[in-house]
């Protein structure tokens, strides 16, 4: 009840007014759950018929409901039933899988690896445009009794008596705004954990909301146990590490507990769970990093140069492990990261993001239940992170604004505009697949529905981390090479 307060939604109710929006524009559009289910994939939502890396003694969900969306029935006042629907971790955290050339597999998915299409913005919007336009018309109530055909009375009453006055309520209270947040929620592949933070929090918001765009692109989750701070910033940190300690291969059960701690802290700005609720599901988050212990990324699935990936290792270990961490070697199976020196620091890439985890909002983390569980440490640029998986991660950099490994190690490839979302991956530059203008491919048809990225505007920048400009071609070639087998 106090996710439907904040970021949950009436299921139902909202993906009726999704098909009948739908309907305006192709009144062609059948009102059935393959018109619903069409629609989510645009924002990125993935359906898929296999989970790659699913653990043997796990099932599949199935159902109506894409994956990542947690759902369940409650009844706000004694007799009343509703269907609620909210973001769970995979929704950004479980992406599509690559086949030998780059294309995508949205049929099959992988826990743990980025969904770089996911696209909150689009689909909050939606859902607010939806929802205002068709909340005083009978056809909406109609619309949800036949795709859900399972609704019981007492479930329509309580969408006719109780959901849907309240929705009134809600948009009353927005009238007039275009957008139901205060604050941009992100482009494909990127969300706005501090500003929706902030919202939470009661935090004073830059420029009342506008000015709080400070997007980071969703992380691999590879080897994120080796991390003694969190975000992108490393703002929250584990209280009584030295920041910027160096971790080596004896990752301690406190130390996991510590940072399961932090990561339940996650769901207050994503899924507007209250903070002291947060804490109560310490245990499940506990959980997740007993996963993330044994978690592995899909490995590269194209060719790989092994002389030069062996030669790109040497490249590595005098480029890039000083930030990213050393590898054990190993032909025959992917490197080990066997030291993590959790680097914090300034390279000259966009500082807005950083910028905007303010004074206010550290208060604010700080006057929660959270105060002795998460040091926070604002203020010293970004975190060089942990590079597994790093070849399925595009667009790159803490904001998404590169488009590739080769133009991350030579920035007079970089781009200024590019679209994301829905893509296939070149895996020459290990990037996304993409013209000479930034646009897909002739030809090509995205699995969901993309946008353009503007390098140019405020926390969007494609500059700094300028460390592979003086390499040869020929060194950034087998760099490339070498990253593939993280």
């Amino acid at each position: 009840m106090e996710s439907l307060d904040s970021s949950a939604i009436p299921w139902r109710l909202a993906a009726a007014a999704l098909v009948l929006d739908e309907r305006r524009r192709n009144p062609s559009a059948a009102i059935d759950r393959a018109t619903a289910r069409s629609i989510l994939k645009r924002f990125g939502f993935l359906y898929p018929a296999t989970i790659a890396n699913l653990p043997a003694d796990l099932r599949p969900r199935g159902g109506e409901m894409p994956l990542g969306i947690t759902h369940g029935a409650i009844a706000p006042i004694g007799g009343t039933r509703v269907e609620v629907a909210n973001l769970g971790c995979a929704a950004c955290h479980a992406g599509v899988t690559y086949d030998e050339t780059g294309g995508p597999r949205p049929d099959r998915a992988w826990l743990g690896t980025p969904n770089s299409s996911i696209d909150l913005e689009a689909y909050t919007q939606a859902i607010f445009d939806a929802t205002r336009r068709h909340i005083g018309s009978e056809e909406l109530l109609t619309t949800a009794a036949t795709l859900y055909p399972e609704m019981g009375w007492r479930e329509r009453q309580s969408l006719r008596w109780l959901v849907i006055p309240l929705a009134k309520r809600r948009l009353a209270a927005l009238e007039g705004q275009p957008r139901p947040l205060p604050f941009p929620n992100g482009s494909p592949g990127s969300t706005n954990g501090v500003a929706a933070l902030k919202h939470a929090l009661g935090a004073p918001l830059a420029e009342g909301g506008p000015g709080d765009d400070g997007i980071v692109s969703v992380p691999e989750l590879g080897r994120r146990e080796w991390r003694s701070a969190l975000l992108a910033d490393g703002a929250y940190a584990l209280p009584g590490v030295k920041p910027g300690a160096t971790v080596e291969a004896d990752l301690t059960a406190e130390r996991l507990r510590e940072l399961a701690a932090i990561t339940s802290f996650f769901t207050v700005p994503s899924m507007g769970v209250h903070p002291d609720r947060a804490q109560q599901r310490i245990g499940d988050a506990e959980a997740v990093f007993a996963w993330l212990r044994t978690y592995r990324p899909q490995p590269f699935p194209g060719a790989i140069d092994h002389g030069a990936a062996r030669r790109g290792a040497a490249v590595y270990r005098a480029q890039c492990a000083a930030c990213h961490g050393d590898y054990a070697m190993n032909e025959s199976a992917a490197p080990q990261l066997v030291r993590f020196p959790n680097w914090i620091g300034d390279v000259g890439t966009d500082p807005l993001r950083a910028r905007l985890f303010d004074a206010e909002l550290r208060k604010a983390v700080g006057n929660t239940g959270y105060r002795k569980l998460i040091a926070v440490k604002a203020g010293r640029g970004y975190a060089a992170p942990p590079l597994a998986g790093l070849w399925s991660s595009a667009p790159y950099l803490h904001n998404g604004s590169v488009t590739s490994l080769g133009a991350l190690l030579d920035p007079t490839q970089r781009q200024a505009r590019f679209l994301v979302g829905g893509h296939a991956l070149d895996f020459e530059s290990v990037g996304l697949r993409l013209g000479p203008a930034g646009a897909y491919p002739d030809g090509y048809r995205p699995f969901s529905t993309p946008q353009w990225t503007d390098t140019t505007q405020p926390g969007r920048g494609n500059g700094g981390h300028l460390f592979g400009a003086g390499l040869t071609a020929a060194d950034r070639q087998a760099l490339i090479e070498f990253l593939k087998r993280l």
